[in-house]
């Protein structure tokens, strides 16, 4: 019976994000995305989750209806996948990323579109955000990005991000990585669940 409410309520907000995702072109057009976005991150408690994942799932490359987007979430970049079980918690700001299945964002986590996202001239003048290097960032299944991290590079399956960790390269797969920059301070040991 609960998983029949819970389709029942995914039903319903999907039809009410329809109108918004259209106005944005389904993700295509930036500008509309972004205001749409930044609208539907406002929106208050399980409704608002529910919304936010029915918009996104109209917008975004892949987004999972089994997914939790808390307040204040907004995804920068519509070329995103949210799989199966991801959370991402409240005031999180997403590029483009991939968020493998079962991942988890506590609050404030900011994953950017890669490292090179701004670039000089000659000149060493700034150059537009739309000629910078917008890389995918994957987050592995099963991953924990602790509070306030900062993600500029991939983080493999399994993996751990402690709270404040700033991520610049990429991160291998079941390990704890901690600090500023994120260096990595404990491989996990896989004989431990499988007995």
């Amino acid at each position: 019976m609960k998983q029949l409410i819970k389709e029942l309520f995914r039903g319903l907000f999907a039809l009410l994000a329809w109108p918004l995702a259209l106005l944005s072109l389904f993700g295509k057009s930036r500008p509309a995305y972004l205001s749409d976005a930044h609208l539907v991150a406002l929106g208050p408690g399980i409704a608002g989750d529910y919304l936010r994942c029915a918009y996104y799932r109209w917008t975004l490359k892949a987004c999972s209806p089994q997914c939790r987007i808390s307040f204040g979430v907004i995804f920068s970049n519509s070329d995103s996948t949210v799989e199966d079980g991801v959370y991402v918690g409240p005031y999180s700001v997403l590029g483009r990323v991939r968020l493998g299945r079962n991942a988890q964002l506590a609050s404030l986590v900011q994953v950017l579109s890669g490292a090179k996202q701004h670039g000089r001239n000659d000149k060493g003048e700034l150059l537009t955000g739309e000629l910078g290097e917008f890389e995918e960032v994957q987050i592995g299944n099963n991953c924990w990005i602790g509070a306030s991290a900062i993600v500029m590079a991939s983080v493999g399956e399994g993996s751990t991000i402690g709270a404040g960790a700033v991520v610049t390269r990429a991160i291998p797969a079941r390990v704890i990585a901690v600090g500023n920059p994120a260096r990595v301070i404990k491989t996990l040991d896989d004989s431990k669940d499988s007995g």
